[in-house]
């Protein structure tokens, strides 16, 4: 229970505050906030315990020279105290400080830091605007995440566990080798010298080769995971040679950076080991000079030697340690670089949510995706309350950006789009799309349960609400004949990374049910009944007029009997409202509405009687 609430005194899930800085130390202090007081006891403890093998050599000193100067045969009884205090230190003191140390570290700090950072990387991520992730790949996002956030907590651990303890233990060594000679003392400052200027020409070059190395191995784990996602399309290809190509090359490169790094990984630990031969030397070599002048005594050779050998032997563990440090900040920079980048689509500092939805309106839109073709120019469009309004057009007309620009994925180029009388720019992004239920033609599905994946459409909704909406959706059935590979079935089996267990209806009609279970008074439909056959999408309908009833509805579909009943039509051609009126007066102006319906229903019967 005690160990159980040392664990809890960070609060590893306590939000960052404000964004995450451009400079590396401004940034570990961004991650870091919250574990500072806990991080410098355990850096405090740490630095007991080096202190405690400086005591451990006094001490050895002490002992040696009282069985040199002291009489055999009342040895004993004159060292009584010595003998005690130092079994007492050995025993007692010394194993506090170690355990102290190492507990605090490893059950308060380590378990902490590394949920902390992540988490608080993860919710900037999360803010990023849809291009930051159209540019990237998904696999190398979340590498860089999980990489960053253990080299954060790599750095603090080691700074703690190495760097507190070795400079407590040389600062230590100093003030005791003061006590034996100040030459001695001197001789250990050159060392240490020496020592800092071998550390400060390979620091540079291991954290710029560090950088590189988990720049590549980020670069892997995205080539990886795209072709992994992308693993039908690669079969149905037979791409599978050049697949393998592009992963070879990836690694080809991670293999590159780590063979540059384990070069200079390799002469740094050359050079500091044959620097850590140097002092064992200097030091007992000149105390034993000193004791032949009759300067030192038997327990300062003694006490000058654990000193060298504990300080040799810590230089392989320190420089070791140093080297990982240095290659987790290069990381932790290389993560920086692509992670905090300010997000550039955020909420207004003075956005207020929207609590209630109405009308639509575009005034004067134009958004390009930043080029000079594509996307839509100059939409006036006004979508009343209630209004169930229907959208045509070629692929890649603009009848999804517009959509995109409802929702705020993107912030239009100039002119407005309002809710309610209210310019979404002034809306907080998470109220406005609670306001907005939406069907996609690209259906997109967690590795969870069926019942998950439909209750992200309302997280508090019943279990009866669930199953109406699937039954709504035409989707119960479905449902329960679901089984997993765990042998979890019906609403609890779950459909595989992005749904793959599903066949394209079977995902729409789950996103159906979503739409329908979260029953916003905005509903959007992006080719929603796309991947429905015709008998399936007919029994259907019904339920999706229901849904409509009372909603302000946007819908797009290539399949135009599926909006010939909406109360208005418009056309998009190049970005651009070309046409706009009924399902008949559209028909009548024989126009490119008229001419797409032609082509859809074959020149059938009907098609002149309806013109007309």
């Amino acid at each position: 229970m005690v160990i159980r609430r040392l664990a809890n005194t960070i609060d590893a899930f306590r939000p960052a505050e404000g964004p995450p800085p451009q400079t590396l130390a401004r940034f570990l202090g961004w991650a870091l906030r919250g574990g500072w007081p806990w991080m410098i006891l355990a850096g405090l403890l740490s630095a007991a315990a080096g202190t405690a093998e400086v005591v451990t050599a006094l001490l050895l000193g002490k002992v040696v020279d009282s069985a040199v100067d002291g009489a055999l045969a009342t040895y004993f009884v004159q060292n009584t105290g010595l003998l005690i205090g130092t079994a007492a230190f050995f025993l007692v003191l010394r194993p506090i400080l170690f355990g102290l140390s190492s507990a605090s570290n490893s059950i308060v700090v380590a378990p902490n830091i590394y949920p902390m950072a992540l988490q608080r990387l993860h919710r900037w991520t999360l803010g990023q605007s849809v291009t930051f992730f159209d540019d990237d790949f998904a696999g190398r996002i979340a590498q860089k995440q999980m990489q960053t956030a253990r080299a954060i907590t790599d750095v603090a651990s080691e700074v703690i566990n190495v760097v507190c303890f070795a400079l407590a233990s040389l600062i230590g060594s100093a003030l005791l080798l003061t006590t034996i000679n100040g030459w001695m003392a001197l001789g250990l400052g050159v060392w240490v010298a020496g020592y800092i200027a071998l550390i400060t020409w390979f620091v540079p070059r291991i954290r710029a080769r560090s950088k590189v190395r988990a720049s590549t191995r980020a670069m892997v784990s995205g080539q990886v995971v795209d072709t992994i996602t992308n693993i039908k399309t690669v079969k149905l290809f037979a791409h599978a040679d050049h697949e393998d190509r592009a992963a070879l090359n990836a690694i080809t490169s991670f293999r590159e950076a780590i063979v540059d790094y384990g070069v200079l990984s390799a002469g740094f630990r050359f050079s500091l080991m044959t620097l850590a031969g140097i002092l064992p030397v200097v030091l007992v070599g000149g105390t034993l000079w000193l004791w032949s002048e009759g300067a030192a005594s038997a327990g300062d050779i003694t006490a000058a030697g654990a000193i060298a050998i504990r300080i040799a032997q810590m230089t392989g563990w320190v420089s070791f340690t140093l080297m990982a440090i240095y290659a987790n900040v290069g990381e932790v920079e290389d993560g920086m670089r692509t992670l905090t980048p300010p997000h550039t689509l955020g909420d207004s500092p003075d956005a207020k949510p929207l609590e209630a939805a109405g009308g639509v309106r575009f005034e004067g839109v134009t958004f390009a995706y930043g080029r000079d073709v594509g996307g839509v120019r100059d939409i006036d469009l006004h979508i009343g309350e209630g209004e169930k309004l229907g959208i045509v057009g070629a692929s890649g007309a603009g009848k999804s950006t517009l959509v995109a620009l409802l929702l705020r994925l993107y912030d239009v180029e100039t002119g407005r789009i309002t809710v309610a009388g209210r310019d979404i720019r002034e809306i907080t992004q998470e109220s406005l799309r609670r306001q907005i239920g939406m069907v996609t033609q690209e259906t997109a599905m967690f590795n969870r349960s069926a019942r998950d994946n439909i209750l992200y459409g309302r997280p508090d909704a019943t279990e009866a609400e669930v199953i109406a909406a699937a039954e709504q959706a035409e989707a119960h059935e479905f449902i329960m004949e679901l089984e997993d590979f765990r042998g979890r079935k019906g609403y609890d089996a779950h459909l595989g990374e992005r749904g793959v267990k599903l066949s394209g209806g079977q995902r729409q009609r789950i996103a159906l049910a979503r739409a329908f279970l979260k029953d916003a008074p905005i509903l959007v439909l992006d080719e929603a009944t796309s991947a429905l056959d015709s008998e399936v999408e007919a029994s259907i309908q019904s339920a999706l007029d229901r849904v409509m009833e009372g909603k302000t509805v946007m819908a797009i579909a290539h399949r135009l009997s599926t909006i010939a009943r909406m109360d208005r039509i418009v056309v998009i051609e190049a970005g651009r409202i070309v046409e706009q009126g009924t399902h008949s007066e559209l028909l009548r102006q024989r126009g490119t509405y008229a001419r797409y319906w032609k082509r859809q229903s074959g020149g059938f019967i009907g098609y002149e009687d309806a013109a007309e």
